[in-house]
């Protein structure tokens, strides 16, 4: 049976209670079975590889750039693009749900195209939108690393793909 890969999205740079949510929605994740796929750098994604492999996960991080080594120490699978930012439609394209947390504009993108093409996205302490003023209900909101993680797999079962 295929892994469940669950993407989670965030700046290169965050807090440290920002760090600590992610290793906690890592963790968790790797608790309940599913990959953590990521853009590989620092960040909340490191923070998310990292809880989950102390939870023994795994981890897969599409990199921007030419060099596997400037994926995180966490990174199970590097998988270089060579593609800058445009490698988050990878990231999109290869989860079943995406779990945000923080963020700038790159994940604003990563948000957005995940949106376009029907993959689920939990914001946690992200971003949130708004069209002529009215918010969009798009992303589905969580209080919690607990709540992201559930609703996060539970949408991925919803979406199954191939």
């Amino acid at each position: 049976m295929a892994q469940t890969l669950i993407a989670v999205i965030g700046g290169n740079q965050c807090t440290s209670e920002e760090s600590g949510m992610a290793q906690e929605v890592g963790r968790l994740l790797a608790t309940g079975g599913a990959t953590v796929v990521c853009g590989g750098l620092g960040g909340i994604m490191e923070a998310a590889c990292r809880g989950a492999k102390a939870a023994g996960g795994q981890t897969i991080g599409i990199l921007p750039g030419d060099s596997r080594s400037a994926a995180n120490d966490y990174v199970d699978m590097p998988i270089v693009t060579g593609m800058g930012h445009a490698r988050n439609v990878i990231i999109v394209k290869s989860a079943r749900a995406m779990i945000a947390i923080d963020g700038s504009y790159g994940t604003l993108s990563e948000i957005a195209h995940a949106l376009q093409n029907g993959v689920p996205v939990v914001g946690l302490g992200t971003w949130s939108v708004a069209l002529k003023d009215q918010p969009d209900q798009g992303i589905i909101r969580a209080d919690s690393p607990e709540d992201a993680v559930n609703k996060a797999m539970a949408a991925a079962e919803r979406t199954k793909r191939e």
